[in-house]
């Protein structure tokens, strides 16, 4: 078998010719439209925003710093410019029924006016009511009606005296009300004296009083009757005198206002208030206070108009983006006022939410945001479900509160939502939500990388000044884009690759022109863009360089030189989050006689993860496929990461750990001066990995702080070549000979170099040239079934129950 080959220098890292590109800096180039290598994002945009019917919103899928939130703002705004303004929306009082406020909507601009045009009137009317109900002619009117009472009144009781004096009775007032006494020569006679008169005349007169009792009592009856005759004048007189006050003014903005019918039925409820009120304008000059407590002027807050949106000075459709879409911000609310210790409130403080503000235009929604915020993903699935948007408080939608409540108008809903979150979301509503199909059938796609070629390099150039001009640093040179593009293969961990993830390259564009300033530099080169990479690497790898430390001081076991069986060193990545770093990890293996159990140590004390687990079962099915088809695998084998004290997740140690089995069943120690990292299948087969480039440098870091041999070096999958963008002093490494990358494809080739020794073919018949390395671990295996099927399970059993007996 032919051992694989170091790979060259130039396998190691993809550079970027700086000569391919004809401009000196980036000022030379123009602006890029659009986004690199999103062309299905895109065509889903356009489609989605495109289609007018039912459920045809957006979920933009895709990692956080893709540029998605930045792109389809843009494209948004842009598009948005060219559609019309959908105008104004406002809250008015319902007078009929003052919990429930009416809705309207006017033309842009429209809002504000109607509010100015209502406080105009309420002031006009504060003036103009009183000077009506003071002119002479009304007080003239209003002292006849008076009067006319008054006349009535005294007319009746006149007669009723008259009558009565007629027949030797007077008619008296007193505090108490009216009374009637006998005379004599026109004077009320004493009650002494009425005590003298005879029977038959104190009996004509009790019959006479009795009389004009009767007849009292009915004029006395008729007064409230006619009070009510008066009190109906004055209202009619008041209502004539309020509508000759108020008929004009409403007129005219009935006339302003006549193209929106509800506006004009609005104004006319408004005038029946002011009639059927007219006394509260009359005492609005004297400062007296309301019944809530404050000023006489809250009386007239039924007479304004709530603007809840405002397009005045907005051109074309709105584009909104809600950063925190709690319930209230998302569907509106309705605030409240402390007022004498109590918490009330109207139809003005209804407050809008960022669907009426995006109303006929888009919204903006970030998914976790929203799904963490209680019942807002409910509350927006609602409302486009409805397509209204209904205001309504948690109290009322959970049906806690059984108070009147302010049930504001419906507002009509026609909106296009784009929601951005990561694809796990995405998964996780389309499995578990039914809703969410039917609500966001456009789903935004957004790459994580684009294919790298001389056009998309001529592309990311243009990129990288669109956003150097956007945030105004100083201009790249061709240098310095070359370096970001090879950097940014590194963050696709791919050099066949470029990165989508804009944040990470407007961060490096703007670090590196910091370093540019810092040196008074008038243009950033390619030496400031690599300090601004060494820079973010440093302030992140304190981890990193006390693991390494920790290593070189002997307290991590790792091994760079000399050979031990069953001892191999695996690779493994730390991710931090906004950093990764690769470090060596010791793993052995021990084999003895047994019944085909591959221990994985990790797996047992609950420190393995399912994906480690798998592959080391894929180990035992290797070992039994390829060296026990005639036999049965009478082995037990133990595997360990070795100082390993947190949970071990991953395959890619699994060609590691099979080489360390193979090592310790042959008997052959394993070279310590290399590394390996991989997957393997049943058939012994590497697989890719991720984090090759950081493995690596892992490996070579704490080689080189030990001194480079020449000898070192680490095994990759062949898969993984094309992924390689390793750092600078690794390259010059393998370029002077001190540092070497094998790529590897089977096993077997992987057992060759780090032993040393030919690992042996095996035929078509299985058998193994002698000598090699699988030669001795089929033989291995071959004594291990002949001495377990001489000596079985159950006859050990007995002997070692017959050497216990005897002891006793």
């Amino acid at each position: 078998m032919e051992t694989p080959p170091a790979l060259v220098p130039q396998m190691l890292y993809r550079h970027c010719d700086m000569e391919q590109f004809g401009f000196e800096t980036t000022a030379d180039l123009t602006d890029l439209a659009g986004i690199v290598g999103q062309d299905r994002a895109m065509e889903a945009l356009r489609f989605g925003v495109g289609m007018p019917h039912d459920g045809y919103n957006l979920y933009a899928l895709g990692s956080p710093g893709l540029g998605k939130h930045t792109f389809i703002r843009d494209f948004l705004a842009k598009r948005a410019e060219g559609e019309p303004n959908p105008g104004d929306w406002c809250y008015v009082n319902n007078f009929e029924q003052p919990h429930k406020p009416l809705a309207l909507s006017l033309p842009q601009g429209k809002g504000k006016e109607l509010r100015r045009d209502m406080e105009h009137l309420v002031d006009d009317l504060k003036s103009a009511i009183p000077a009506a109900f003071e002119s002479d002619e009304y007080r003239k009117r209003l002292e006849d009606a008076n009067a006319e009472f008054k006349d009535r009144q005294e007319k009746a009781l006149k007669e009723l005296g008259g009558d009565a004096e007629t027949q030797g009775i007077a008619l008296l007032q007193t505090p108490n009300g009216f009374a009637f006494g006998p005379t004599r020569d026109g004077t009320v006679i004493s009650p002494a004296d009425y005590e003298t008169l005879p029977d038959k005349e104190k009996e004509r007169v009790e019959a006479v009083v009795a009389d004009f009792q009767e007849r009292l009592q009915k004029i006395i009856h008729q007064i409230p009757h006619w009070r009510r005759e008066r009190r109906e004048k004055i209202r009619q007189l008041n209502q004539e005198y309020s509508l000759s006050a108020v008929g004009h003014p409403i007129d005219a903005l009935k006339e302003k206002y006549a193209p929106w019918p509800k506006v004009v039925a609005y104004l006319d409820a408004v005038r029946k208030d002011v009639v059927d009120h007219v006394d509260e304008f009359r005492k609005s000059e004297d400062g007296s206070m309301s019944p809530l407590g404050m000023g006489s002027g809250d009386a007239f807050r039924r007479f304004q108009v709530n603007v809840l949106i405002d397009r005045d000075e907005e051109p074309g459709a709105p584009v909104v983006y809600e950063a925190h879409p709690m319930v209230g911000n998302l569907l509106g609310r309705v605030e409240f006022m402390s007022q004498l210790g109590a918490l009330v409130t109207d139809f003005t403080l209804i407050k809008p939410g960022a669907l009426h503000c995006a109303n006929n235009g888009y919204l903006l929604l970030d998914a976790y945001k929203i799904l963490t915020q209680p019942f807002a993903w409910e509350g927006l699935k609602r409302a486009l479900k409805s397509k209204q948007i209904r205001i309504e408080s948690l109290g009322q939608m959970l049906s806690l509160v059984s108070t009147v409540a302010l049930e504001p108008e419906p507002i009509p809903l026609d909106v296009k939502v784009i929601v951005f979150g990561e694809r796990l979301l995405y998964y996780l509503l389309c499995e578990y939500d039914p809703d969410f199909i039917e609500l966001f059938k456009v789903a935004a796609d957004f790459e994580e990388e684009i294919d790298r070629s001389d056009e998309t390099q001529q592309l990311y150039a243009r990129l990288i000044a669109t956003l150097a001009r956007k945030a105004q640093l100083l201009p790249f040179d061709r240098g310095a884009v070359a370096r970001i593009i090879e950097h940014s293969s590194r963050l696709a961990d791919d050099g066949e690759k470029l990165s989508t993830r804009m944040s990470g390259v407007a961060d490096l564009l703007r670090e590196a022109e910091f370093w540019a300033r810092e040196g008074c530099l008038a243009v950033v080169g390619r030496a400031e863009v690599q300090r601004a990479i060494d820079e973010q690497i440093h302030r992140s790898d304190r981890l990193r360089q006390h693991i390494q430390e920790e290593i070189l001081r002997g307290t991590l076991m790792i091994d760079t030189q000399g050979e031990r069986v069953g001892q191999v060193n695996g690779l493994s990545v730390i991710d931090m989050g906004t950093y990764a770093f690769g470090q060596p990890t010791r793993i052995t293996a021990t084999t003895r006689l047994g019944e085909g159990e591959v221990v994985d140590i990790e797996r047992e004390v609950d420190l393995g993860g399912p994906i480690h687990s798998k592959g080391v079962l894929i180990l035992a099915a290797f070992l039994a496929q390829r060296y026990a088809r005639n036999h049965q695998l009478s082995l037990n084998a133990s595997l360990v990461f070795e100082q390993s004290y947190g949970e071990v997740e991953g395959d890619s140690a699994s060609t590691a750990e099979l080489c360390a089995l193979l090592s310790s069943l042959a008997n052959v120690p394993i070279k310590q001066c290399l590394a390996v990292t991989g997957s393997v299948n049943q058939f012994g087969q590497i697989q890719p990995i991720g984090g090759v480039n950081e493995k690596i440098e892992g490996f070579f870091d704490i080689c080189f702080a030990r001194g480079l041999s020449g000898e070192q070096g680490v095994l990759i999958p062949s898969a993984n070549i094309k992924h390689l963008m390793l750092r600078r002093d690794v390259v010059e490494a393998a370029e002077q000979g001190l540092f070497h990358v094998y790529g590897i494809d089977t096993v077997d080739q992987a057992l060759t170099l780090l032993t040393g020794q030919e690992a042996g073919a095996i035929d078509e018949f299985g058998d193994v040239p002698e000598g090699t390395v699988n030669f001795r671990v089929a033989e291995c295996l071959a004594d291990f079934s002949k001495k377990r099927h001489a000596h079985p399970p159950e006859e050990k059993s007995r002997r070692f129950k017959r050497r216990r007996d005897d002891s006793h």
